[in-house]
């Protein structure tokens, strides 16, 4: 590691052109000057390895590792491998930052020499250049040490690894690695998850710096065709408890409920065709957690005990469950978009009136 740089930010790069720059320049610009921008190439077929080159030459932070297509996950296992920084960020190349975001974290972590530090983030649509605060963050356990013992609502985030920084020396300590399945999706769900179930100072703050654009039609989360990537990611948390008993007594049942909440989430939205081939996995899945003792009342406490017997024991019944709720939630959906107030976990009340936001109430 290279003590002179406070952050390596690492940014996988595939066919963003259309992105790229807003991004890059999000990053030559921070107020934290002492970093590395280390984007690596994953084979492009558009312009986006001569925009990096364009940038190199304007600015030698940016470091460029070009190789052939092989997805998400080997690009950052490379880019964790070339990081000499104290910390590692990591950006999507799709979104941007705030100018001031890693000079803030980088503070933070050095104030708490905390081991990950992670912050809110905004919600950003670029059809109509509106953001909105996403709230994942209580502020009343902002600012202070955490760990997965003491605040079990760390599982109830998403991942959004792109929303902090890690000290590299305990990525690397630890052997923490991203799973090498082809494509870009949801290979960050197993290296959030162990992340945090490992690290003991974790630092949280309620500011937002990041844009994470929402409507970007080649974005991993608009693919119904890789939703089973997700069960890979999730055999690989499941693997990693089974190895660390002591951090499975603390963390296994909010992954259950994550788990079970992830795979309920993703066969609301893929294609009819995958339904029943998912619906065996699930239920393949989590008959052998229940079978295994695994489920606790706990468990039940989230989520709806009889709709979950329906999976372990009755597939075509669950499915026809299940295509109900779709059919009322896509209803309600529709609603949504016509008028809502939604309330976030950071208590932010926000007015939201024909799908755009029109107040935000702190």
């Amino acid at each position: 590691m290279n003590s002179d740089i406070a952050v390596s930010i690492l940014v996988p790069v595939y066919n963003v052109e259309k992105y790229l720059p807003q991004c890059l320049d999000s990053l030559i610009n921070q107020t934290l000057k002492n970093i590395e921008i280390i984007c690596i190439n994953d084979g492009s077929t558009d312009t986006s390895l001569k925009i990096l080159e364009n940038y190199h030459q304007k600015d030698t932070r940016i470091k460029i590792i070009d190789k052939e297509n092989s997805g998400y996950g080997a690009s950052m296992n490379l880019g964790l491998d070339a990081a000499s920084g104290e910390y590692i960020g990591i950006i999507e190349p799709d979104d941007f930052a705030d100018s001031t975001m890693f000079e803030s974290l980088y503070k933070l972590a050095k104030k708490f020499d905390a081991e990950i530090v992670k912050s809110d983030f905004f919600q950003y649509t670029t059809s109509n250049n509106q953001s909105r605060k996403s709230g994942i963050i209580d502020k009343n356990f902002a600012n202070k040490f955490l760990n997965a013992k003491s605040y079990q609502n760390l599982f109830k985030m998403p991942p959004s690894i792109w929303s902090a920084i890690y000290k590299n020396e305990f990525i690397k300590r630890n052997n923490i690695r991203f799973l090498e399945t082809p494509g870009a999706s949801y290979q960050d769900t197993s290296f959030a998850f162990i992340t945090l179930s490992l690290a003991e100072k974790i630092v949280l703050t309620d500011k937002a710096f990041l844009y994470y654009r929402q409507d970007n039609e080649n974005s991993s989360v608009n693919s119904k065709e890789k939703v089973f990537l997700i069960c890979g990611e999730y055999n690989k948390i499941t693997d990693f408890l089974n190895h660390n008993p002591e951090i499975k007594k603390f963390v296994n049942t909010p992954k259950l409920i994550k788990q079970y909440s992830t795979y309920l989430w993703n066969l609301k939205r893929i294609d009819d065709k995958f339904r029943d081939n998912f619906i065996d996995v699930f239920s393949d899945t989590f008959k052998k957690y229940f079978n295994d003792g695994e489920i606790t009342e706990k468990f039940y406490k989230k989520h709806d005990k009889n709709l979950f017997n329906l999976l372990l024991n009755d597939k075509e019944l669950f499915k026809k469950s299940m295509e109900k709720i779709i059919e009322k939630e896509n209803k309600k959906m529709q609603r949504r978009k016509m008028f809502s107030i939604r309330i976030n976990p950071s208590r932010r009340i926000s007015i939201v009136l024909f799908g755009k936001q029109i107040l935000e109430v702190k």
